[in-house]
């Protein structure tokens, strides 16, 4: 199989989505996708109570995406993010919401583009993991293509070789987070001159995408694609990944087989204590496209939260799919 980026295909981190459980749903269906936690602060990993690095070692490889602005805090987070054998560390410079924008970071960092490559440098000399920096194609009025190669051209000077490069600018007010991803107009032909511009970087682009014949259009131009809430709507096209983007050629499970593989899981997560809803809800759209689809949703949708509910609940929820 051909030598690829890391990240040819990726699935975006996605805030109160991308959790462990809904990555070891997404592996199971690709072997080589590089999946994404959540957006994780510098704040929560130092000083929060709880453990925000959870990670099952099934999930691999996967990179833990940090959201903060401090250098030091930056390094330090790297260096645990190492200990706890994530295989790379991706900066948000892309988050537009604002409780990110209050915290100085997100989006607002990319007018800040040497702090940027100081935060790059720093997470780099605190550990071995790559780094890469996920970002828009502008902020507010700073939206011109000459603005976006002067930001690049900083945080490369740091040592930063891969940008992930949402195709849209943000508007840091005015727009909520989720007209963010809607209302500024995708321009991929920007993504694509920047590649052209900086032959040596690795390139990949976010933003639109919905299939897999789109994500190889955008590979004759850049070095990897990356999917967000498509994926999360029809989590199965993960299943032609594979084949379809990395050269492989073993035959992928079928959408029965993957919830086979998910049953020994989720007891796991039942015995220890935990809710079949926190599982079933990255499950929703497994069988989208399938007889029974919707009423899979809804009995899972119905039920998944109900104390006490466990395997035979799923295997309810499958008695209404039929092939198609």
């Amino acid at each position: 199989m051909q030598n690829y980026p890391s990240n040819r295909f990726s699935i975006a981190p996605m805030l109160d989505w991308t959790d462990q459980y809904c990555r070891y749903f997404h592996r199971l269906m690709s072997k080589n996708t590089l999946l994404y936690t959540e957006m994780v602060t510098t704040g929560a990993i130092l000083y929060g109570k709880g453990d925000y690095m959870q990670m099952d070692q099934a999930e691999h490889p996967v990179c833990l995406q940090l959201g903060g602005f401090a250098p030091t805090d930056l390094a330090q987070s790297a260096k645990l993010a190492a200990e706890r054998g994530f295989d790379e560390i991706n900066l948000n410079v892309g988050c537009p919401s604002d409780r990110v924008q209050n915290g100085r970071f997100g989006a607002c960092l990319m007018a800040e583009g040497d702090l940027v490559g100081e935060a790059v440098k720093a997470m780099q000399d605190a550990s071995a993991l790559p780094v890469s920096v996920k970002t828009r194609i502008g902020i507010d009025e700073l939206d011109s293509y000459e603005f976006l190669c002067d930001f690049i051209e900083k945080v490369k000077s740091q040592g930063c070789d891969t940008f992930i490069v949402h195709a849209r600018k943000a508007w840091l007010s005015g727009l909520s987070p989720k007209q963010n991803r809607d209302v500024p107009p995708l321009d991929y032909e920007r993504v694509y001159q920047l590649k052209r511009d900086f032959p040596e970087l690795t390139i990949a682009i976010n933003g639109g995408i919905k299939t897999l014949e789109e994500c190889k259009t955008h590979l004759q131009h850049l070095d990897g694609v990356m999917l967000g809430r498509e994926v999360y709507a029809n989590p199965y096209i993960l299943s032609q990944v594979d084949q379809q983007l990395f050269g492989c050629d073993k035959t992928p499970l079928t959408r029965f087989e993957v919830l086979e593989q998910m049953y020994p899981y989720i007891e796991s997560h039942l015995q220890a204590g935990g809710h079949l809803n926190r599982i079933a809800r990255h499950m929703l759209g497994l069988f989208q496209g399938l007889p029974g689809a919707r009423a899979w949703r809804r009995h899972l949708s119905e039920n998944g939260h109900i104390p006490g509910s466990g395997i035979e609940t799923m295997q309810k929820a499958v008695s209404f799919v039929s092939e198609a």
